[in-house]
C-alpha cells in the first residue's frame, strides 16, 4: 500500500511498539538502580507487570490518539499525555504491589521499585517523542541555506502563535526564513528565549529591532488580539521597511492550525481598529429557513456574499440571478462544492427584461428578494447617464413590480450612502430606488425596505484591490484628492447587517448602516505602500489625479430631514420616510423610460425632476 507507514494503524502499532520498548527499558534500569532484587528475579518477577503495563500503553495509545500527534510539533499536551500514561502504570504497579503472589515472594516488587520505573519511564519517553523535534532541529542547522541566504524575520507575539510559527520554521528545510527574535508587550517574557530565540523588546520598540536585527519580514502572531490591538501593533510596523504579514484570527488557534502558510499580507482591514461588527444569527434564521430567496445580481460583490450567508441558514431554494455569466458561474460552483444539498438555481437574465422578470417571479414565486443588481461605477455611469437609469431605476422598477404582482414576503433593496443629496448621477438613481421602495410599500401587501450603507472593502472597482494591483505594478498609486474620506465596511459584515436589517423591516423603511469613522483615503495609500514594505514616494509614488466628475470629497449617511430611529442592533439605524408624490414619481418614471431608450441628452436634468437634492457635476 502506497504510503504505508502513514496509515493510522501502522503508525498507532510504531508508536506502542516504542512504548513498550521504552517501559521495559525503564523496568530494567529500575532494577539496576533499586537492587532489592537480582536480574533473574526481575525476570520470574515481573512478568505480570510487564504485561500490564504493555496492555496500558497500548489501549492508552488508541484512545488518546497519541500516534496522530505530529511529533515535529509536540508540545505540552504531548507532555500531559505522556505523563498521564505514565501515571496510569504506577497505579498499576501499586496494585500489584499489594496482590497476594507479590507478597508470597522473597524479594517482591517494592513501592520504591514502582516509583523507578514511573520516573524512568516518564523521562525516556520524553527523550523519544522529542528526540524527532531535535533531529529536525539539529537538521535545519546543518543543511539549511546560509543565513544570509534567508529572509531574517522579526515576530510579534512570543505566545502560543509565535511559538508554534517558530517551531515549524526550526523544523523544516524547506523554509527560507531565519527568525532574529520576539516582541512581545510582556515585561515578563523580555529577555528569555524561545527555542533559542530571544524575545528582544515590546511592541513600540518594533521600529529600532528591525533596524538592529536587519529583518525584511514582520510576522503578526496575535491570533487572539482584539481589532484595537492588531491595529496599534501594525502602525508601529508601517514605520519600518519591512513586508508585514498575520495570522488570520483566534479559530486558527483554537483549531491547532497555526502555521507559516495561513500568514497572510497585513492590509488596510487592519487599519480600521475597530472589531467585526456582530450580527443576530437567529434573527436571520427566523426569517430565512425554509423560505425561496431571490437574489438579483447574485455574481456580484455584495450579491455573491447574501447568497453565502442566505445558503448557510437553511433555505428552501435559493435562486441566483445575474446578467453577468462568469461570476455566476463562479458563486454557483462555490455554493455547490460548500453545500452539495443546498436547493439551488442559477438563472442569467436582465432585470431590465420585463418579460423574462415576470416569468421568472410566475414559475419560482420567491418569498423573499434581495435585489442587489445595480450599475454602481461613479465615474462610469457619469459617461452614460441613460444606462444607469435603463438598469438601476427601471430595471428595479420592473423587480420592484413583479415582487408586488407575485405577493413576495420581503423586498430587501441594497442601496448606497451616494443616495444622500447626490453629486452623481449613480447616486440620484439609488436615491430614486429608495424612493419606488417607499411608494410601494404604502400601497403593496409586500414589505419594501432599502439597506443604506458606504464603500465595501475589497468589494470589485473598490479602491483596496486597485491600490493593491498598482503596488504590485510598482506604481504610482493613484488618489483624487489629499482630503478625499470614505466609511469602510467588510462585506461580510455589510451582507450580514443587511440580512439583519430584512429581518426587522415592517416595510417602507431606509436602514442606515454606522459603519465607524471615515477614513482618509491618501493615508489608506501611505499605509498599505508600507505593508507592502515600500517607501511612499520613494519607491512607489502617490500620484493627486484630481476628483474625478460627480465625485464628493465625504459621503453622508442621511438627509437632514431623515433623522435616525435607533434599532436593537446599535449598528442599524432607521431613517424616517420622507414624504413623496407617488402619482408624480410613477408619472416620471414613464418618462424617464420614454427618455432613457431614445437615448435623450437632458437625462440627468430628467433625474433632478425627481431627486432635487442632487447638485449636478457639469464638467
Amino acid at each position: 500500500m502506497k504510503n504505508f507507514y502513514k496509515q493510522p494503524f501502522f503508525r498507532a502499532l510504531l508508536l506502542s511498539l516504542v512504548l513498550v520498548v521504552s517501559f521495559f527499558i525503564s523496568t530494567l534500569l529500575a532494577t539496576a538502580l533499586d537492587k532489592t532484587i537480582t536480574i533473574d528475579e526481575y525476570f520470574s518477577i515481573c512478568t505480570i507487570p510487564l504485561v500490564v503495563g504493555a496492555t496500558l500503553i497500548c489501549l492508552f495509545v488508541l484512545v488518546s490518539r497519541l500516534y496522530a500527534t505530529s511529533f515535529r510539533y509536540a508540545s505540552v499536551n504531548e507532555i500531559i499525555k505522556v505523563f498521564v500514561i505514565s501515571a496510569l502504570i504506577l497505579v498499576a504497579l501499586i496494585v500489584i504491589h499489594f496482590l497476594p503472589f507479590n507478597q508470597a515472594l522473597v524479594n517482591g516488587i517494592g513501592l520504591d521499585w514502582c516509583a523507578l520505573v514511573f520516573t524512568s519511564f516518564f523521562i525516556i519517553s520524553l527523550f523519544v517523542i522529542f528526540a524527532y523535534r531535535f533531529f529536525l532541529s539539529v537538521r535545519h542547522q546543518f543543511t539549511h541555506r546560509s543565513a544570509s541566504e534567508k529572509t531574517r524575520i522579526l515576530i510579534v507575539g512570543a505566545g502560543e502563535g509565535g511559538s508554534m510559527i517558530l517551531r515549524e520554521i526550526m523544523s523544516s528545510d524547506k523554509i527560507n526564513l531565519e527568525p532574529v527574535g520576539f516582541v512581545d508587550d510582556d515585561p515578563a517574557k523580555i529577555g528569555t528565549y524561545i527555542l533559542g530565540v530571544k524575545v528582544l523588546g515590546k511592541c513600540e520598540d518594533i521600529k529600532e529591532i528591525a533596524e538592529s536585527t536587519k529583518a525584511s519580514q514582520i510576522f503578526i502572531a496575535m491570533p487572539s488580539a482584539n481589532a484595537q490591538a492588531i491595529k496599534r501593533v501594525t502602525s508601529y510596523c508601517i514605520d519600518t521597511k519591512c513586508e508585514v504579514k498575520t495570522l488570520p484570527g483566534l479559530y486558527q488557534l483554537m483549531d491547532g492550525a497555526i502555521s507559516v502558510s495561513r500568514l497572510r499580507n497585513v492590509d488596510v482591514n487592519d487599519l480600521l481598529g475597530r472589531d467585526p461588527v456582530k450580527t443576530n444569527l437567529s434573527e436571520v434564521m427566523g426569517y430565512i429557513e425554509d423560505q425561496v430567496v431571490l437574489v438579483t445580481g447574485g455574481g456580484g460583490s455584495i450579491g455573491s456574499e447574501l447568497c453565502r450567508q442566505i445558503a448557510e441558514h437553511n433555505p428552501k431554494q435559493l435562486i441566483i440571478l445575474d446578467i453577468y455569466e462568469n461570476n455566476a458561474y463562479d458563486i454557483e460552483q462555490e455554493l455547490k462544492r460548500k453545500l452539495p444539498n443546498l436547493n439551488l438555481v442559477t438563472l442569467i437574465a436582465s432585470i431590465r427584461d420585463s418579460v423574462k422578470m415576470d416569468d421568472v417571479f410566475k414559475k419560482y414565486r420567491p418569498d423573499i428578494v434581495f435585489h442587489a443588481a445595480a450599475h454602481k461605477h461613479v465615474p462610469l455611469m457619469e459617461t452614460s447617464p441613460n444606462e444607469a437609469v435603463k438598469n438601476n431605476i427601471l430595471g428595479t422598477y420592473k423587480v420592484v413590480k413583479c415582487a408586488e404582482k407575485y405577493e413576495v414576503k420581503k423586498f430587501v433593496q441594497i442601496s448606497t450612502d451616494k443616495a444622500v443629496n447626490p453629486t452623481n448621477i449613480m447616486g440620484a438613481t439609488k436615491r430614486v430606488c429608495e424612493m419606488i421602495i417607499q411608494a410601494f410599500s404604502r400601497k403593496s401587501k409586500t414589505c419594501f425596505v432599502a439597506v443604506r450603507f458606504g464603500n465595501v472593502l475589497g468589494s470589485n472597482g473598490s479602491v483596496i484591490p486597485l491600490f493593491k494591483k498598482q503596488i504590485e505594478e510598482g506604481g504610482p498609486v493613484t488618489v483624487t484628492h489629499k482630503d478625499i474620506i470614505r466609511y469602510f465596511m467588510t462585506i461580510p459584515e455589510a451582507v450580514s447587517l443587511v440580512l439583519q436589517a430584512g429581518a426587522q423591516a415592517n416595510g417602507g423603511e431606509i436602514f442606515v448602516l454606522d459603519m465607524g469613522e471615515q477614513v482618509r483615503i491618501y493615508d489608506l495609500a501611505v499605509n498599505l505602500i508600507k505593508l507592502s514594505g515600500y517607501e511612499p514616494h520613494k519607491d512607489i509614488e502617490i500620484k493627486i489625479t484630481g476628483l474625478r466628475p460627480g465625485e464628493k470629497l465625504y459621503e453622508e449617511r442621511l438627509m437632514a430631514e431623515e433623522g435616525l430611529t435607533k434599532t436593537a442592533n446599535d449598528r442599524i439605524s432607521i431613517g424616517k420616510p420622507l414624504e413623496i408624490d407617488d402619482q408624480k414619481l410613477f408619472e416620471t418614471l414613464d418618462k424617464l423610460y420614454d427618455e432613457a431608450y431614445s437615448e435623450s441628452e437632458q437625462m440627468k436634468d430628467l433625474v433632478k425632476e425627481l431627486v432635487p437634492t442632487y447638485k449636478i457635476d457639469r464638467r
